[in-house]
C-alpha cells in the first residue's frame, strides 16, 4: 500500500508540471522595426545621391522623353568643363571615351542627353557639338527645364 501511495504521488506530480513546448513562431516585430528605419534612411538619402554636376539649365516648354535606361549624359558647366555624367573629361579625350562607352552600350546610335549651363560659353557648346557630330554622333539631345510662368 505504502508503495502505490508513494509511487502515485510522484508520478502525478511529473505529470502536473508539464515542460512548455518550444515556442515556433517567428516574432516579426523587431524585423518590420528594422525594415521600416531602411526604409526612412533610403528615401532621405535617395535624392542626395542623384545630384550630379550642378547646372543653371535654360527653360523650354518642350515635353520630356521617356526612356527604359540610364541615359548618357554630357555636361558643360559655366567655367567651361565637360563632364561625361558625373566624370570630369579633358575636351581632347571626349570622343575617345564617348567612344569606348557607346561600343559597351550598343553602338553609336545611342542617344546622348547635351547639358550645358544657360551661362556657359556658347564657343565650348559648340566645340564640344562639332566635335560628337564630327566623330558619328547623330542623336544628341539638348537637355532643358521646363519653362516657369510665361
Amino acid at each position: 500500500m505504502g508503495m502505490s501511495a508513494s509511487g502515485a504521488s510522484g508520478g502525478g506530480g511529473r505529470r502536473g508540471r508539464r515542460r512548455s513546448a518550444p515556442m515556433a513562431e517567428i516574432n516579426v516585430t523587431p524585423m518590420v522595426d528594422v525594415m521600416l528605419v531602411l526604409l526612412i534612411i533610403f528615401m532621405v538619402s535617395a535624392p542626395l545621391l542623384t545630384v550630379g554636376v550642378p547646372l543653371d539649365l535654360p527653360q523650354t516648354q518642350a515635353k520630356s522623353i521617356e526612356q527604359d535606361k540610364q541615359p548618357l549624359q554630357l555636361s558643360v558647366d559655366i567655367r567651361g568643363k565637360v563632364f561625361i555624367n558625373d566624370t570630369e573629361v579633358d575636351l581632347k579625350e571626349l570622343v575617345p571615351k564617348l567612344k569606348a562607352i557607346t561600343d559597351a552600350r550598343g553602338g553609336l546610335d545611342e542617344r546622348i542627353f547635351m547639358r550645358a549651363d544657360k551661362k556657359a560659353d556658347y564657343g565650348t557648346v559648340a566645340r564640344v557639338m562639332g566635335q560628337l557630330s564630327g566623330a558619328g554622333f547623330k542623336r544628341i539631345a539638348l537637355v532643358t527645364e521646363v519653362e516657369q510662368g510665361t
